[in-house]
């Protein structure tokens, strides 16, 4: 496959912290890649590295073609960005960010009508290009910032949790423009610690304590990359019921979602019956138990878990070795 980014190794460290540990991934060309993790984890370290604004401590990797090592300043060139805080002047009035990104950019001057007049309609701020973008709502705010990420038509742009802070609405909405890009050929990596978003992406990757610990399509996250199952749970008073199983030792964790509870257990076929024995002498009124696919969040909690064990199994065999 044509590769837009790809790095073998992507290490950054900060004194004795290491923020990102040996990261190895290929983004294709034209896809959404989501990066999904959370607060702390190393995501928005190494969009710096792949946007030529942090050199790496090891490891190599390249972004449009160009190294990330020794071509800063072409990849810079080539990629668009836009950060959780909109990137936005807001003294500037909608039109004068747009004039002052373009400049930024090097927009050619014979392009820079059109892609004003694109960003604007792509905003829905035809009818407010003179007002001080400090007026704008969230949402607004939103979609100028991404078209003057893509002024100058990068062949990839770089999304560091984009949509922090706005509505449901808005957010979909801002998915809908990022699917027009990729479906125009655009390179799209998002970073995001919504899991909602990251089923909208063509591939994702999973990252904790700078570690990338799941990778894959949606559907491959969710159905090969985590170990245990899950089962779904519908009782008659489910935060009972969840403290009822979470000390029962027939669980992993649990926990409620919606209105079921949703348990990950080592193997589905022996705990269902021993669950449902479970919930049924303690008064509990079971409605329906069964093992179900994993959600995003599911697999995402699991792994972390399960890090956290290898982490914690890590430090105690350490010790004993001392």
């Amino acid at each position: 496959m044509d590769t837009a980014v790809s790095v073998q190794g992507l290490t950054r460290r900060f004194g004795s912290f290491t923020a990102v540990d040996a990261l190895t991934l290929d983004v294709e060309r034209g896809k959404v890649f989501g990066f999904l993790g959370p607060n702390g984890a190393g995501k928005s370290t190494t969009i710096r590295m792949l946007c030529g604004l942090l050199a790496p401590t090891e490891g190599r990797g390249s972004v449009a073609g160009f190294d990330i090592s020794t071509e800063p300043e072409a990849i810079k060139r080539h990629i668009g960005y836009m950060s959780q805080k909109f990137s936005l002047y807001d003294d500037l009035t909608v039109e004068e960010n747009i004039d002052f990104f373009a400049g930024i950019y090097r927009v050619p001057r014979a392009r820079r009508a059109a892609r004003k007049d694109w960003v604007l309609q792509m905003a829905g701020l035809a009818d407010r290009r003179r007002s001080l973008t400090r007026e704008l709502a969230g949402g607004w705010k939103q979609r100028l910032a991404l078209g003057c990420a893509v002024l100058h038509e990068p062949p990839i742009v770089f999304l560091d949790e984009p949509t922090s802070g706005v509505d449901p609405l808005s957010r979909r909405r801002f998915w809908d423009l990022i699917a027009q890009l990729s479906g125009q050929g655009t390179t799209v990596f998002v970073t995001t610690h919504y899991m909602e978003e990251a089923e909208y992406c063509d591939a994702l990757a999973l990252i904790y304590r700078g570690r990338m610990i799941a990778h894959g399509t949606p559907h491959a996250v969710k159905t090969e990359a985590m170990p245990e199952d899950v089962l779904e749970l519908r009782v008659d008073r489910p935060f009972d019921a969840l403290a009822a199983i979470e000390g029962s030792g027939l669980v992993r964790e649990a926990a409620l979602f919606g209105d079921a509870l949703h348990a990950v257990v080592a193997d589905a076929a022996a705990a269902t019956d021993a669950l449902r024995r479970l919930l049924v002498e303690a008064g509990f009124a079971v409605e329906s138990l069964q093992q179900v696919t994993p959600s995003l969040e599911d697999a995402f909690v699991s792994l972390i878990e399960a890090e956290d064990r290898a982490e914690a199994g890590r430090r105690a065999a350490a010790q004993g070795a001392r």
